[in-house]
């Protein structure tokens, strides 16, 4: 599934490209990504000027001058710029000078317009980039769950999934099992500038593409070669050569080092 950094790679390639212009018309052809809109998306999209185009989590926001157009890729969402439709082809949105297409095979994804940001989405917990020590730390001490069933519930910080979970553990040495309960300050402080410098880093290599995900022009990522721990199940951690090991997780393939992040 695409996080955080694959959805700000790709708002920062269409930003620039949708900012200012008009959806002529929108063609759905799968009401299965509809989300609120049974039928009525191509009529509240005809028209409408594209404000500025955001991310909000995982989600793409296209604020139009009458209400947001809310696009989440779920597992293998693809928004690309004038290619020919496919089988997997969900939603064409023509604009004055191109098309935007978007693409999602297993239709995990959705598209929904509204005249303000859902309130479920509107709930989520704060980016990871604006949250404070404090109150980060603050919010482990209620949790006697798992560190990483925790960072994965989209509640505490948005954003932030299966692989950056992993690597930000294995950046701050903690057990994914950990009872977020038991992470005091400094170790809660270490942990979440792991999670702020892997997400970083994974933007300004344009995301991990282990499965699907691709930019606005079909193009793959690149931090998926720099992975220390996710999908490198069985070979030797970086830090000290230890075997990585793969557990599950809140449900979730979990990679992490067995003598760098003890229980």
């Amino acid at each position: 599934m695409p996080e955080l950094p694959e959805v700000e790679t790709i708002v920062r390639d269409i930003a620039p490209r949708l900012e200012g212009r008009h959806i002529q018309f929108a063609e759905v052809y799968s009401p299965l990504v509809l989300r609120n809109n049974k039928g009525s998306l191509s009529e509240a999209l005809a028209g409408r000027k594209i404000v500025t185009v955001g991310r909000h989590g995982k989600h793409v926001l296209l604020h139009l001058d009458r209400g947001v157009l809310v696009i989440h890729l779920g597992m293998t969402g693809k928004l690309l710029f004038n290619t020919e439709p496919t089988r997997h082809t969900r939603a064409i949105f023509s604009l004055d000078d191109s098309t935007l297409v978007y693409d999602d095979i297993r239709m995990f994804g959705s598209l929904e317009w509204s005249a303000a940001l859902p309130e479920r989405i509107d709930r989520l917990g704060p980016e990871p980039f604006s949250i404070t020590d404090t109150e980060f730390a603050a919010a482990l001490r209620k949790h006697r769950t798992s560190i990483k069933a925790l960072i994965l519930n989209q509640k505490l910080i948005r954003g932030v999934g299966n692989i950056y979970t992993d690597e930000a553990l294995w950046r701050a040495q903690i057990h994914p099992k950990t009872s977020a309960s038991r992470i005091r300050k400094e170790r809660a402080l270490r942990l979440l500038n792991a999670i702020t410098s892997v997400l970083n880093e994974a933007i300004e290599h344009r995301g991990s593409s282990v499965s699907d995900y691709v930019d606005a022009e079909g193009r793959k990522g690149g931090f998926q070669l720099r992975h220390n721990v996710y999908g490198r199940e069985g070979k030797p951690c970086p830090r000290c050569e230890t075997p990585i090991r793969r557990i599950v997780v809140a449900q979730r393939g979990t990679h992490y080092c067995p003598k760098c992040q003890r229980a």
